[in-house]
């Protein structure tokens, strides 16, 4: 009989998963696409919205690619969303998602390892998790960049299991708020992918991707995982 696998390791998405954005990323993406002359009257906005909208979780710069068709405009974009979300978090427009904080503590009080992962920059992951106050309560955090993709490509999950020595893909649950969390979950083979509803894709969104749960939020995710 096949024992039962244990989590080791938890990869937990960050705005709209663990930390509460209150509708900064979309406006990161307005005041972006701003610094590249596509101003919030432009005739195609809704369906450029839209698009952000069916893309959240995903690396920006690919974002910006797919929106723009231009390298050098993408770039410039690219770097006006960071620029606008790290004001953002300067005037303390984020907060921890209810539960979140307690939801890490006790996942590593059971003995499963926290990373968050992010389609921000390294650079504003990083600002984020000091103003919060986190980086002793995560044991990785991990952004897009050279060799690592973005969601929904797994490697942000993948990159998790080498840096912390997990030996089974398996022993990994992912849980994020997007249906790309989702898919890269599930494509790195994670046992637990589960979608919560605190963030940009709503219910009908998760649902139609792949996932073995669906939770209210990350804080209902430790009973899962460890009892």
């Amino acid at each position: 009989m096949t024992e039962p696998v244990r989590i080791r390791l938890a990869a937990l998405d960050m705005a709209g998963t663990t930390v509460a954005d209150h509708g900064l990323v979309e406006a990161a993406f307005l005041d972006a696409l701003e610094t590249v002359g596509i101003g919030r009257d432009d005739p195609d906005m809704p369906e450029r919205l839209a698009y952000v909208q069916r893309t959240m979780g995903m690396s920006k710069i690919e974002v910006f690619r797919a929106l723009l068709h231009d390298e050098a405009r993408a770039q410039a974009a690219a770097r006006g969303f960071e620029e606008a979300v790290e004001a953002a978090v300067h005037r303390g427009d984020i907060a921890p998602i209810p539960g979140a904080e307690q939801a890490m503590a006790d996942l590593r009080a059971a003995g499963v390892k926290v990373c968050l992962t992010t389609g921000f920059s390294a650079d504003t992951q990083q600002l984020i998790v000091a103003k919060l106050g986190w980086a002793d309560r995560v044991d990785l955090v991990l952004a897009p960049g050279h060799g690592i993709r973005g969601r929904p490509y797994p490697d942000l999950v993948l990159t998790a299991v080498l840096r912390l020595a997990i030996d089974d893909v398996r022993q990994v649950a992912v849980a994020g708020d997007t249906a790309s969390d989702l898919l890269a979950g599930t494509r790195a083979g994670a046992s637990v992918v589960a979608g919560v509803l605190t963030g940009a894709h709503g219910r009908a969104e998760l649902e139609a991707a792949p996932h073995t749960h669906l939770l209210d939020s990350v804080a209902d995710l430790p009973p899962v995982l460890v009892g």
